[in-house]
């Protein structure tokens, strides 16, 4: 049963990551080349993301994985250095540590369902983003179980849970610190009065060399959602298999175009909305059994140390 709801909430979860990447990847392309935003492109965009994936797949982890992963890091750091350089640099800085002291005041209040106002904040965002994390946690802890296997507990908590996390809120002060900079001092709001989906790239559009650091994001959508894909394919691979890892190359092969193909028909039959209802769906129950799991560690920490 753990097995069956892990499988869908990875499946559903990855193919909300696809519809989000192909939109944003779409609106990108039409703010540089005009390509037309609509249903046609992104599924395009979607069949395309979905090729591009199989060849990981293919090449298995070491081969294909792990090779994308690194280029997709570089240049991802490549840009977070450029924007920070040619952003408000000492804002930005400023802003690291007021959003680690910010984070730790609010989180409590912005935590709590109850006597809110913000309806649209604490259901629109924090509710939906909550049932998506939820529902890549089998994916995500399966794929750094597999890379992480003889490190000590000590090792993975810096490594997986205080460094990544470190790194996330760099880059949110980065690149969020840069539009916030950009509103507040300099009277530009193209990145607060624009959809989701286009406010990178009218944020990128006001610093130099707007062009290719633009196509720099679409890249970089594109290859964050490949590199999910193919590695959430081959933990689906592994669930189904009945903890195989090495699963006939055909049946990993089906599981990415599955997933290529649950997004597209989500995409068509309801757009974002159907992606997120159907994340949410997931990630509720599978909530039961994270929670499970917590208790069960805790207590295999705790024979551990005995």
């Amino acid at each position: 049963m753990i097995d069956i709801l892990a499988v869908f909430a990875t499946l559903f979860g990855l193919a909300t990551s696809l519809g989000f990447g192909a939109t944003q990847a779409n609106v990108g392309l039409n703010e540089l080349f005009g390509v037309p935003v609509g249903a046609a492109t992104e599924v395009i965009l979607i069949s395309a993301t979905t090729a591009v994936a199989l060849i990981p797949v293919l090449r298995g982890l070491d081969g294909g994985v792990k090779v994308l992963s690194e280029i997709n890091m570089g240049l991802a750091f490549v840009l977070l250095i450029f924007v920070l350089l040619l952003g408000p640099t000492v804002a930005i800085l400023t802003g690291f540590h007021f959003s680690l002291a910010a984070y730790v005041e609010y989180l409590p209040a912005l935590s709590n369902p109850f006597g809110r106002e913000d309806v649209n904040y604490s259901q629109g965002w924090t509710a939906f983003y909550w049932a998506w994390w939820i529902s890549w946690s089998p994916f995500v802890g399966m794929f750094i179980a597999q890379v992480s296997r003889g490190r000590s507990a000590r090792e993975f908590i810096i490594c997986v849970l205080l460094i990544p996390s470190m790194v996330c809120v760099l880059r949110m002060s980065v690149f969020g610190g840069t539009a916030i900079h950009q509103v507040v001092t300099e009277g530009f709001t193209g990145a607060q009065d624009s959809a989701l989906e286009l406010k990178l790239f009218k944020m990128l559009g006001e610093l130099p060399l707007a062009g290719i650091t633009s196509f720099v994001g679409i890249v970089l959508v594109v290859v964050f959602v490949v590199t999910s894909s193919d590695s959430g394919s081959l933990v689906i691979d592994t669930i189904t298999a009945g903890g195989k890892v090495d699963a006939p190359v055909p049946q990993r092969v089906f599981w990415c175009i599955f997933e290529g193909a649950m997004a597209i028909v989500l995409l068509l039959g309801g757009g974002l909305e159907a992606l997120q209802a159907m994340v949410i769906s997931t990630g509720l129950p599978f909530t039961a059994v994270v929670l499970t799991m917590c208790w069960a560690i805790f207590r295999g920490l705790q024979a551990e140390a005995r």
